[in-house]
């Protein structure tokens, strides 16, 4: 296991609060573009925060009112113009490779999305585990508007397993955007929050689940994942077994102790 509070990153923000990592771009002029060098930063973040011993959850927050405007048009989409296949397909499996690094970090991720999601930063928000936004808050898979397919870093496989097969469909055909009470209504959006009280309570909630059974929690995302595969009776087998692994734990012996005693139960992920 390592540690991350020195992390520094030279293409997003990275803050510590307590043991929740907050990441949000940092080209806020441009409603935070990705580039080449910020994606690939990103992934490596995500595949070391599956070993970090002080970080318990990790919430994707906003930067000047926009969370990510998608891939940068100048320093992304230009260059690719014309490249040949092999350097596109390294490209494009290294952004499915975020995707797959956050799927497997073993932490909670909670985007808090206000103003723009849309491209890549509406694929950010997709592959965290729960999405907060603003009121205002315009999210679009916008790929069909560049002449490229809605099958995007995994688009094709998860939105539809977020708000349904006919409505992904229509967003990712059309590439229009998703209003946020739309994205609210289909599931997209956990929660809508005031802009001024967005990051307040994308904290709180990074906060609460900092402060559950962190293991589990980690097992919790694994079994989300792994399932998505499975056939029924093989899902309900492995959850036995995730199950039985979280028994041995101290946390479930303090959780049993805390109810005996009435008492609200201190976690400590283990």
């Amino acid at each position: 296991m390592s540690e991350m509070a020195g992390l520094k990153p030279e293409h997003f923000l990275w803050e510590m609060r307590g043991r929740v990592a907050v990441i949000r771009l940092n080209r806020p002029e441009r409603k935070n573009p990705l580039t080449f060098e910020s994606y690939a930063e990103l992934r490596d973040c995500f595949r070391a925060l599956a070993g970090a011993a002080d970080v318990d959850v990790v919430v994707l927050a906003s930067n000047g009112g926009n969370f990510c405007s998608g891939g940068d048009v100048h320093d992304i989409i230009g260059p690719l113009v014309g490249k040949p296949m092999a350097e596109l397909l390294a490209f494009t499996r290294m952004t499915g490779d975020l995707v797959k690094a956050m799927l497997t970090c073993g932490k909670p991720v909670i985007a808090a999305v206000d103003g723009v999601a849309v491209g890549a930063g509406a694929i950010l928000a997709m592959a965290a585990d729960l999405r907060l936004a603003t009121p205002e808050a315009k999210c679009a898979f916008l790929f069909t508007r560049v002449g490229l397919a809605g099958c995007d870093m995994g688009a094709c496989a998860m939105l539809p397993r977020i708000i349904g097969q006919g409505r992904a469909a229509e967003l990712l055909y059309t590439g229009r955007v998703m209003s946020a009470a739309e994205g609210e209504r289909w599931g997209f959006w956990n929660a809508l929050h005031p802009a001024e009280a967005l990051e307040a309570e994308a904290m709180a909630l990074a906060a609460r689940l900092a402060a559950g059974p962190v293991f589990a929690h980690g097992v919790t995302k694994t079994q989300l994942l792994q399932e998505w595969d499975m056939g029924l009776l093989a899902a309900v087998e492995a959850e036995a077994q995730a199950q039985a692994i979280c028994m041995q734990t101290q946390d479930f012996e303090r959780a049993y102790r805390a109810f005996v005693a009435k008492e609200k139960p201190v976690f400590r992920g283990n």
